[in-house]
């Protein structure tokens, strides 16, 4: 594998690597550090935000992240 990214497998196993981390950022609030910042300034202004009413909405980000993400690996690195 080289430095730029190789072959067309390895650039999607690249795409692939990349979207991971990012979906579960989405999905749960401890998924990544701006999420945890968001949560303590919503609870400093009196607004708290629970760890599953959080989650309950980043699953519906992460599910369309993964719906756009999905075929367009697809049709971009597979067809």
């Amino acid at each position: 594998m080289q430095a730029g990214g190789g072959d067309e497998t390895a650039q999607v196993l690249w795409w692939a690597l990349a979207f991971g981390p990012d979906l579960d950022g989405n999905a749960t609030a401890v998924g990544a550090a701006a999420n945890v910042v968001v949560l303590g300034i919503a609870a400093r202004n009196r607004t708290p935000i629970s760890f599953w009413q959080f989650t309950r909405h980043g699953l519906v980000v992460t599910a369309a992240t993964v719906a756009l993400a999905a075929p367009y690996l697809w049709l971009r690195y597979l067809m």
